[in-house]
Formats: C-alpha cells, sequence, structure tokens
C-alpha cells in the first residue's frame, strides 16, 4: 500500500482512523532547520475536527509529539524525523452496522477487492483522518521553503453554486469555511447549512496559491513540477479534479489569447498558473481542486454487503457536511512537499554539476 511522498524529501505517513495514533515519518529534511512542535502544531490546529458546524465534530486535540530528528537545541539533525498525534476520540460503535456494508462513494467496495478487507471502522487507511500525518510533514518543508521566501495558502472560492469574486486572503484565514471573499461568505455557509439540515453535503473547489517560488524548479519531461502537483492534490481524498492557471478555460482560446507574453519587465499575464514545460517560471503557481461532496450523508442509500445482497444503509456518526475547509490545510502541505522536494531536487543537480 503506497504511502510514501517525494524523491529528496520524503515523508511516509501511518495509522488509521480509529488506530492508536497516526503519524509521519520525515526523511532528508536538511540539518540545521528549526523545528518546534509549536511549528507543527499551528498546521495541525488548521486541520483538526470539531472547530464549527461546518466540520466533523470529532474531538481531537491533534497534539504532535517530536519522537525523533530533532536536537536538543530545536534544530534538525538531518536523520528522520517521526511525528505521531494520538486519537482520542474514535467512536468505533457508530460504525457498528456498517461492518458488512460497503458505504456508496467510500474506499470500502474497492479496498475490499484489492486486500480483501472488510469496511474499517471510520474508514480506515482511507480515511481523511490519514491527512495528519501529511500536514505535520509539510509543516517541515513548509518551513524550509520560508527560508526560501515561499509562501503557500489555500482557501475556498467556491461551495455548491456559490463562487467567490474577490480574494481577500487575510479573511479566508478567520472564515470557517475559509472563503476569500466576504460578500459571499454568509452565501457560502448557508449553502452548507442547508445540505446538513437535508442530511445530505455538498462540494467545492479549494484554490491554492504559492508565491515566492523561483523559476527553475522542476523537470521537462517525467517529473514535470504540474505533474507532480497533481498527482500530490488528486492524492487527497475527496479531489476529484484539478485545474493548473486557467485550466479548462484555455480549452475555449485561441493561442493568441492564452499566451502569456513576456516584457522586459516580466509577464504580461499568467494564464500557464506559473508552469510552462513542467517548469516553474518565477511567477504566482496557481491551482485549483475540485472537492466533491462527502460521501457520509444521513440520507437512505442503496448499496449491497458483503455477500452481494443488496441493502440500504443510512450512515451515523460526525461526518463534515462540506470537506473544503479541512482539504485546504492539507493541500497547503501537499503543495510544500512537492515544492520543498523540488527545491532539494534542484540542489542537488547543481551540486552535481
Amino acid at each position: 500500500m503506497g504511502s510514501i511522498f517525494g524523491r529528496y524529501l520524503r515523508a511516509a505517513t501511518f495509522g488509521e482512523s480509529h488506530g492508536k495514533a497516526v503519524g509521519v515519518v520525515v526523511e532528508g529534511l536538511p540539518a540545521g532547520l528549526a523545528v518546534s512542535a509549536e511549528m507543527i502544531q499551528r498546521d495541525l490546529d488548521r486541520r483538526r475536527p470539531g472547530q464549527s458546524v461546518f466540520t466533523s465534530a470529532r474531538r481531537e486535540a491533534d497534539q504532535v509529539e517530536i519522537l525523533s530528528g530533532v536536537g536538543a537545541d530545536g534544530l534538525s539533525l538531518g536523520t528522520p524525523i517521526a511525528l505521531l498525534v494520538r486519537n482520542q476520540d474514535a467512536r468505533s460503535k457508530d460504525y457498528g452496522e456498517l461492518a458488512r456494508l460497503f458505504r456508496p462513494g467510500h474506499a470500502d467496495f474497492t479496498y475490499f477487492h484489492k486486500y480483501g478487507v472488510p469496511p474499517q471502522p471510520g474508514g480506515g487507511r482511507a480515511s481523511g483522518r490519514e491527512t495528519v500525518g501529511r500536514v505535520a510533514a509539510g509543516a517541515l518543508a513548509r518551513a524550509l521553503l520560508a527560508q526560501e521566501g515561499v509562501g503557500i495558502q489555500a482557501y475556498t472560492v467556491q461551495v455548491g453554486g456559490m463562487r467567490a469574486q474577490a480574494c481577500d486572503l487575510a479573511f479566508a484565514q478567520g472564515d470557517p469555511l475559509r472563503c476569500p471573499d466576504p460578500a459571499v461568505a454568509e452565501a457560502m455557509a448557508d449553502e452548507v447549512r442547508q445540505a446538513l439540515a437535508a442530511g445530505d453535503s455538498v462540494g467545492g473547489v479549494v484554490e491554492v496559491l504559492i508565491t515566492g517560488a523561483p523559476a527553475g524548479l522542476g523537470d521537462p519531461v517525467a517529473d514535470k513540477l504540474d505533474a507532480l502537483l497533481a498527482g500530490a492534490m488528486l492524492g487527497i481524498g475527496g479531489v476529484k479534479g484539478l485545474e493548473v492557471g486557467d485550466g479548462f478555460a484555455v480549452a475555449a482560446r485561441r493561442g493568441s489569447a492564452n499566451n502569456d507574453q513576456i516584457s522586459p519587465q516580466g509577464f504580461l499575464s499568467n494564464h500557464a498558473g506559473g508552469i510552462l514545460g513542467g517548469i516553474s517560471t518565477g511567477q504566482d503557481i496557481v491551482l485549483r481542486l475540485a472537492v466533491k461532496p462527502t460521501p457520509s450523508i444521513a440520507q437512505p442509500q442503496q448499496t449491497i454487503d458483503l455477500d452481494g445482497q443488496a441493502r440500504t444503509i443510512q450512515i451515523k456518526g460526525r461526518h463534515d457536511p462540506c470537506l473544503c475547509p479541512r482539504i485546504a490545510p492539507v493541500a497547503e502541505a501537499m503543495a510544500a512537499l512537492v515544492l520543498a522536494d523540488a527545491w532539494l531536487a534542484q540542489r542537488a543537480a547543481r551540486n552535481i554539476r
């Protein structure tokens, strides 16, 4: 089961939704980087559940423990860094009636056919709980990138039929849905409330903005930067589509309208989203993730059991009515891991030459 990300900076996540703990082992972080539990905790606090009506009511402190790889002086040793977060509020009894049923929209059916494993409480490794390790690792990558002036922020630009028209990054940080547009934030919230009241869920779009990335990151063939970012984003549970730059809108244009022309002062537009030929241009890198509605809903649905017999399922428990606000910090973490890995690859290539 693939659980390792990266080439030069490698992160291996572990743990299940209702196991004793989740976490990550990070290898390849250079020695001498300031690392603290507080630094990692800031990012974990942004993805943890139970913070508003728009997220799962599961109560987890998500308190990180640094087990290895950091010296007494708070600096990375260049050795593997192991980070652990203990599960404290798993309620496996909520899944007792589902042990032999495949939940529509979940990975229960595919995991069973691949591994022969029946549905696990909370989804096991397929749960969003696995992303705790990704966010913890991403905090380390973010610290490395910050030294190079790279910033990453993700926010919700669409929920259901409501789409943001403005982008106030400071506002997005404080909004429970991470909406960047004060004029539509309440309308987005209403979309989620209506879905929740109907025992349903709603999808949306998360945008990721990467600033300060230098030109030259990525490779032109097998390891294109946009391909690596796409793989990282599509590897997040619930993400079903990705746009780089203007994305699908370019299909309706001519080259004269879509090319980012260049002046002595720099590019005149950024339709490409900061990546050309698989290599960063030095402009902002812009990604958009299509996020599906949370598959765990309270409405009755048709399914089958382990014996292939028709059944009706009604999912109980604590679930996010909209995944977007909690996917945003995960997307930031995955972007940080890809960018830091690409930066280390670039540094290694220059040293070899």
